[in-house]
């Protein structure tokens, strides 16, 4: 029997809009609407995009004895962040981590005063919050009666200020709360295109009427899943469960930035987290794959699972592309792979599409230069 797909309580308001619905991670999501995936890219980088995230996991871990540290110093058990030390309305990108330094699931966490509010993937979501649940210290209590949606784009701010004025004050990784209409949004300044914007989790109750006065915005467009792959390839962000999973360490998948000092060998608050010993050697020594950046030289897209050689004949394969796409900011195709990580920018490199080999550029990432509002 096949699974029940679960639905965002935006989900009529996709079918009124003309969405076309997809299954995601669980979930039956937009993956365009009228506009198409090309022109709800470009609007997002020129403008305003409006996402429904509703099918990510927000989580909150709070604790048991009041005291935030112990929370904190929790969450570094399983987190290889500097988790304690985050300054109150401030929130961080982290990894989970498995024995064998695999990635479980990347995630957001925010300071909020008392406790921490986690942002974890839809797809993983279940297993994280499993995983949250073998800390003994802290209460970890998924939060069911809200949705989440982000806002991008340069007139993000301008949208979400005509609603609440306070939010131009807010800077890149800020989270914040403000009331509207009496309704308690939590709001961090952040994203997944490369873009300056928000993400607001909304209460369920004024979940429509928030997003329809969004859209009443003629600067704002709803968008799909189609033009957030794009827009977070340009930017160079991974995607769970292709770009990294359970067997991709932190610096083979290019984030050992995540990961500071002392939590290093040799700082304060060094290893402690699940695979601490291979993930912390690797960074040491440097990996020798990590994710690269590819731009083919025709105009054909090189999608997942595409191989990559060094030779246009012959050989054996260097690796494989995890992301591969059109770029239409970057006014051509783009994609992602676990490479050599001792080839220099500009190596060219062989893609094998339909038994034939077209050359593709190594290249840095991201494609696109990020507008964050520092």
């Amino acid at each position: 029997m096949a699974e029940e797909l679960r639905r965002t309580g935006l989900y009529d308001l996709h079918i009124e809009q003309g969405a076309r619905m997809v299954p995601f991670a669980g979930w039956e999501m937009p993956v365009q609407y009228p506009m198409g995936v090309m022109a709800e890219h470009l609007h997002t980088r020129e403008k305003a995009g409006l996402f429904d995230v509703g099918h990510m996991g927000q989580v909150l871990v709070i604790p048991k004895d009041g005291n935030l540290e112990t929370a904190a110093l929790a969450l570094e058990t399983l987190i290889p962040a500097a988790v304690l030390g985050l300054p109150e309305g401030r929130q961080r990108y982290g990894l989970f981590t498995n024995a064998s330094g695999g990635i479980l699931d990347d995630l957001m966490f925010a300071n909020r005063g008392d406790h921490y509010l986690l942002v974890v993937n839809a797809g993983c979501a279940e297993q994280d919050i499993a995983h949250l649940q073998t800390l003994v210290d802290v209460d970890v209590v998924p939060v069911t009666d809200r949705g989440l949606l982000a806002l991008q784009g340069p007139k993000a701010e301008g949208a979400l200020a005509a609603l609440l004025p306070a939010v131009r004050q807010m800077k890149f990784m800020d989270s914040q709360i403000h009331d509207w209409n009496g309704a308690e949004l939590w709001i961090s300044r952040s994203g997944y295109t490369g873009e300056d914007g928000f993400e607001i989790s909304v209460p369920n109750t004024v979940l429509r009427e928030f997003t329809e006065a969004l859209l009443r915005n003629p600067d704002v467009a709803p968008i799909g899943l189609g033009a957030r792959d794009s827009l977070r390839l340009e930017a160079g962000m991974p995607l769970y469960g292709h770009d990294m999973n359970t067997d991709v360490t932190p610096a083979q998948a290019a984030l050992g930035w995540s990961i500071p000092k002392l939590r290093r060998v040799g700082g304060a608050r060094a290893g402690g987290f699940p695979g601490a010993e291979i993930v912390l050697a690797e960074l040491a020594n440097g990996p020798t794959v990590t994710r690269r950046g590819l731009r083919p030289e025709g105009r054909a897209p090189i999608r997942e699972g595409v191989e990559i050689f060094a030779d246009e004949d012959g050989g054996q394969a260097l690796g494989k592309v995890c992301s591969g796409t059109f770029g239409p900011s970057a006014g051509g195709p783009v994609a992602m792979a676990l490479l050599d990580a001792s080839l220099p920018d500009g190596t060219r490199l062989w893609a094998e599409l339909r038994g034939k080999r077209l050359p593709v550029i190594l290249t840095e990432l991201p494609f696109i230069t990020p507008s964050y509002k520092r």
